[in-house]
This record gives structure tokens, sequence and C-alpha cells, in this order.
């Protein structure tokens, strides 16, 4: 442990726990002490070592279980970092030109299928945006929203036309988490119209909803014009 390690802290103890078990210190599968324990030798409260080791069993590189105890992860798990892009920030990050087109904008009942998912009643008013994002003047992705009016006040107001609901929400509205799904489909009739696509063609589609601890912020459909590629880290 470094001398200037602050383990009075969660973050402190995390890194130390985190470095016993990346150099072996620690070996998967071996048992780990109880909070306890680490709490002593750390000098801190026994809460903050329950902090850090949920850290760590969240991003899966250890195994808690009631009366048997904590061991470090034989297999632990690699997870993908994945963050909400800004679209026209990945559009001008290609070295294209970027450009948004608000095609629909109205307050009214989302369909059952998104407000049954979002956990709102049926009848709920939200706030549904469609846009259609272009990178040197082709068609990039299409936008289709839907926005939690109480829990985003004041975004009826917005104007839309100036500003794009993912950039806006992005600087604006604040999130905990979210729910992702990628799915290859087929563009269809209406998807090719707008991305000036093959109606067989196959595109790329990203369902998304963000919360804020409980409350569902928004849910967004990207559809990708064909030729999309993702990138991720490890």
């Amino acid at each position: 442990m470094t001398e200037t390690l602050d383990t009075r802290s969660w973050r402190g103890v995390h890194v130390e726990l985190l470095r016993r078990i990346q150099t072996k210190e620690w070996l998967p599968g071996a048992p780990i002490p109880n909070e306890a324990d680490l709490a002593i030798e750390f000098g801190c409260a026994r809460t903050t070592v329950n902090r850090a080791m949920r850290e760590l069993a969240e991003a899966g590189l250890i195994d808690r279980k009631r009366r048997a105890g904590t061991r470090v992860a034989l297999n632990p798990v690699s997870r993908v970092v994945l963050d909400i892009p800004i679209i026209r920030l990945e559009v001008e990050q290609r070295n294209a030109s970027w450009r948004y087109t608000l095609l629909e904008r109205a307050v009214c009942p989302a369909p059952v299928a998104i407000s049954s998912r979002l956990g709102l009643d049926r009848e709920t008013a939200m706030l549904h945006l469609s846009g259609l994002h272009f990178a040197d003047n082709k068609p990039f992705l299409h936008e289709d929203r839907w926005i939690n009016l109480s829990a985003v006040p004041g975004v009826e107001r917005v104007d839309f036309s100036a500003i794009s609901a993912n950039e806006w929400l992005l600087q604006n509205a604040r999130f905990t988490h979210g729910d992702i799904t990628f799915s290859a489909e087929v563009a269809g009739e209406s998807r090719a119209g707008l991305l000036s696509a093959d109606p067989a063609a196959a595109i790329f589609v990203v369902d998304r909803i963000t919360w804020d601890q409980g409350q569902a912020i928004t849910s967004v459909r990207l559809s990708y014009a064909p030729g999309y590629d993702l990138h991720s880290k490890i």
C-alpha cells in the first residue's frame, strides 16, 4: 500500500483491494477477509469497506455469497464501457458535417409497449420527437424519442428544431443508469425512405431507456443508415 493512499475513503479502500486482486496477492477463488477485519486494518468504518466491496462485486471481480463469505472471482466478467454519445460530435469525429432536421413534435400518450416499459400509465402524456441526423448531407440516423414530461421539467418549452433532443438531454437531464438493446433489423419502407436505403437492407438499431433512480427519463430508438459501425472499450 502506498503512503498516499487514503483508506479512510471507500475509493482508497477500493484501489487497495483492486491492487491485491490484480497483482494476485489474492488469487482467483481465494477467500477475502471479512468487512470487519478489513475495516480494522484500514482504520475506517465497516460501511466504507462495504461500499468498496460492492463496487468490486458489480465489476464482476469478487463473488459475495451470504454465509459463504467473499472470494476473488474465478472467472472475472469482462465489461464493456458504453458512453451515450452526442450524435453531433460523433458525426464530426468522423470528419463529416452534421445537420439535424426535426420531422415531428407532439405531446401525446406513448404506445403501450413504451409506456409499460417506462412504468407509466398508458394515458400519460409524453413529448414525442422524431428527427433525422445527417453526415455530409446524407442520412446518418433516425432518432425516435419519447420524453417523460414529469421527469424533465420545462422540456416542452425547448426548441428542438435548434438543438437535437439527444444533445439537450445529455446537457440538461440527470440520469443514473440505463437499459440498452442492440439489434439488426430490416429497414422496411418507412425507415428506408428516411435513411435513403433499400427497404430490404439491414440496419443497426439501438433501443435505450435512461433512468434517474426509479424514474424513467426518456425512451429512444436510433435507427442507423446501412454501413454504420459501433466502437466501444473493454
